[in-house]
Formats: C-alpha cells, sequence, structure tokens
C-alpha cells in the first residue's frame, strides 16, 4: 500500500490526497506536524533530504517528494493526465506556474495567518505577497474567462495542483470575490466525482 507523509492542514498534501481518493487508490497516512519540527529529523531527512512534505513512499519502497511530482507520478496512464504530449506539457507548465507564482505567495500567506495564527508578526511581509498573489489569481481569472478547465478542456491535475490553494485563499487574505471565472472553476472542481474537501482525510 501506499504511505503518505503529510502535515493535513497544507494544501500541498491536500493533492495528493485529493487524486489518492479520486483514483480510487487506497493509502496509509503518516501525519508529520511541521511545527514541532517532525520532518527535521534524521529518520524523515532519509525519505526526503530536503525536509519537506508531503512525501509518497511507493509499494516497492521508494520515496517521491514535491506535489506536483507526485501528481504526475500517479496520473501516469489516467485519466487526470493528457495523453497528447503538447497537452501534457500544459499540465506541467500550469503545474509550474503554481509552485512558483502562485503557491509562494496564496499559500505562504494562508500558513502565516491561519496556521501559525501571526498575522501581525508577519505583516510587513504580507503586504509585499499581495500584488505577487493577486497578479496570479488574475492570470487564473484571464484562461478561466474562456475556459471550463485549465487544460484541454477537462479536469486533469493541473486543476488540482490550483485547486488546493486557491479555494482557501481567502484564509490567506486574498479576496477572490472579484473572481468569477475562478469562482466558477471551484465549483466545477467541487463537483468532479469523489471529490474530497482539505478538511476530510
Amino acid at each position: 500500500m501506499l504511505k503518505l507523509y503529510q502535515f493535513f492542514s497544507s494544501g500541498n498534501c491536500y493533492k495528493i490526497r485529493l487524486l489518492l481518493t479520486q483514483l480510487e487508490i487506497p493509502f496509509e497516512s503518516v501525519e508529520l506536524n511541521i511545527l514541532k519540527g517532525e520532518t527535521r529529523t534524521p529518520e524523515f531527512l532519509s525519505k526526503n533530504p530536503n525536509g519537506r512534505i508531503p512525501v509518497l513512499e511507493t509499494q516497492s519502497g521508494q520515496f517521491i517528494a514535491e506535489s506536483n511530482a507526485i501528481l504526475f507520478y500517479l496520473s501516469e496512464g489516467t485519466d487526470f493526465l493528457p495523453k497528447d504530449n503538447f497537452e501534457k506539457a500544459k499540465v506541467l507548465q500550469w503545474l509550474f506556474f503554481e509552485q512558483y507564482s502562485h503557491e509562494p505567495f496564496i499559500a505562504t500567506s494562508r500558513f502565516w495567518i491561519s496556521i501559525l495564527g501571526k498575522a501581525e508578526e508577519y505583516r510587513d511581509a504580507l503586504n509585499q505577497k499581495r500584488e505577487p498573489g493577486y497578479a496570479a489569481l488574475d492570470v487564473m481569472e484571464k484562461h478561466l474567462t474562456n475556459n471550463d478547465f485549465f487544460v484541454g478542456e477537462r479536469y486533469t491535475i493541473a486543476d488540482i495542483g490550483l485547486f488546493a490553494y486557491t479555494h482557501v485563499a481567502d484564509e490567506g487574505g486574498f479576496d477572490l470575490t472579484k473572481f468569477p471565472a475562478i469562482n466558477g472553476w471551484i465549483e466545477r472542481v467541487k463537483s468532479q466525482p469523489r471529490h474530497i474537501s482539505i478538511t476530510q482525510s
């Protein structure tokens, strides 16, 4: 059985739980508290030297880190990853966008505000993340104005990757009310078969 090392509140970990559930693949969850340094132990660092979650342990005892790499691994050969090379590259394009232009601003803000509860302490840093965070949402809004999903007009891991932190962006202080296309897409993602919320295991 697959084993998922995760911090439950993390959107990056939620991505993997969501895909595994929608693929109906059973897995064992191993909860690690990143606030207590549980991903910095020698035992965990032997699984991922970068000391970050999620990490997926395969049935053969191999380890895969980085949430979007895990999405790619699990979705290969399924309807969640296009077979067409161009569309597959477009999925990767959006996953790279999520990690470089979206997650560092929206997810980090959520972590400081809603998980650490230190909005005041991080006020200046949060203010610096507002503009690039909204810029990422603007890119998504423009694309979704003319598209139901991010690639090939169907639900893929590109949507899962971007959904994880976008739908809880308000927990990081981002106002989604001015993004009607994003809100419509959020509802389409939630309506997919076997969808689970970020609070479900």
